[in-house]
Order: structure tokens, then sequence, then C-alpha cells
């Protein structure tokens, strides 16, 4: 499930090494991030002064969730995680407790990102280390010229369903374009100009980009 929180406020307690990259991934949603920490990192205090979180240096108190969307909990004490969760769980707030799959309504998946193109991969918490590593294969595999042809896709896809064909036509079009020959055709295209360049050096680095 990809959740969409723009807008929407989400809490984070704890701001040390733990908390500050879910920090950093609420902040790339849009979220509305609000921080409760008795110690915050550098990064984290910097984005509050950019005005792009709100960061409260105290202990977290129960009213912390209220008007929650989602939690995240990031502290060193197991008590204090176990507690916001059990008042989360009270409160209806959806609560993960990093890196605590019994105290989690959600995972973090391991992501492969091309533009809009989201492959996400999860382990139900098992084993974050394998999820990682899938993300470095797909990540070869799924080059970023798939940013661009998936881009492309969608702007084809409205021009299709604005036109005046039958629906049954619309849909076997819209299929052909996401073939895997159309992907090929597409992603070829990059390589082929850069093919001449790639002549001129005998030597030519030819890694694969991750």
């Amino acid at each position: 499930m990809f959740v969409k929180l723009e807008g929407r406020r989400c809490l984070v307690v704890g701001a040390g090494k733990i908390g500050e990259p879910k920090i950093g991934g609420l902040l790339d949603t849009g979220a509305r991030v609000h921080v409760i920490a008795l110690e915050a990192s550098e990064a984290v205090h910097a984005w509050a002064n950019a005005g792009k979180i709100t960061l409260e240096v105290r202990a977290f108190a129960p009213r912390d969730l209220d008007g929650t969307f989602l939690a995240v909990v990031a502290t060193a004490s197991r008590d204090l995680n176990a507690s916001i969760y059990r008042e989360a769980q009270r409160r209806g707030v959806l609560c993960n407790v990093v890196d605590v799959p019994e105290y989690c309504d959600f995972y973090y998946p391991a992501v492969v990102r091309r533009g809009d193109l989201q492959i996400a991969i999860s382990t139900n918490g098992q084993s974050p280390s394998l999820a990682q590593k899938l993300r470095q294969q797909l990540e070869r595999q799924f080059g970023p010229g798939y940013a661009a042809w998936v881009a492309e896709l969608g702007e084809t896809r409205k021009l299709v369903l604005a036109s005046d064909l039958d629906p049954e036509k619309k849909r076997d079009l819209l299929h052909s374009l996401a073939s895997r020959e159309a992907l090929k055709a597409a992603l070829a295209e990059p390589v082929t100009k850069k093919q001449g360049a790639s002549e001129e050096s005998a030597h030519d680095d030819r890694r694969v980009t991750a």
C-alpha cells in the first residue's frame, strides 16, 4: 500500500541517528512533520530552523498523538517505545516502532525509485538486510531510463483515454504501449545516441548505473 501523506500530520518521537532518516523520508512525502525528542541531530535542527519541520526538545506526552495520522517511534528506551505504541493503538493512530516488528502497524519497505515507477520490497520486518540487497539488484535491472519512459506512458495514456477509440481498442493499445518490445525501443534510444561517442574510445568504461 502506498499512502499519500502530503499535508497529513505525522509524529516522530526520537531524532537521533535512527530517527533522522525517518524524518527525512517523511519530508520527501510532503507530510507535516512534528518531532518530539530529548536530543536532536544537527540535520534535524537544521530542518527545524528552516521551517521544514516542527521540533520540540522535550519528553513525549500522550497529547502529542492528538490529530496525528501516523507515528514513527525511534527512541533508545524499549519501555517508552512500547508505551507510545500502546497509546497510538488506543487512539487509532498508525504506528511504527523502528526495528521492532511486533510494535509496527506498517513496515518501511526498501524502495527502488525511477520517477513515478516505485518498486517496494518488504520481508515483513524479518530481514531488512535482505530487502536492501534485493533493492540493489532491482536498481541494476531497472535503470534510470525507466523514469522518462513511465512519464511518457502516462502522457500517452491520457491521450488514448480521451480519444474516440472504443474501450477494447483503448485497452489493447495501452497494453501494447507497456509491452516488452515498446520498452526495449524506448530504452534503446539514448543508448544509440551514446554509441558514437563510445566507439571513439577503445577503453570505454561500461559501468552499470545504480
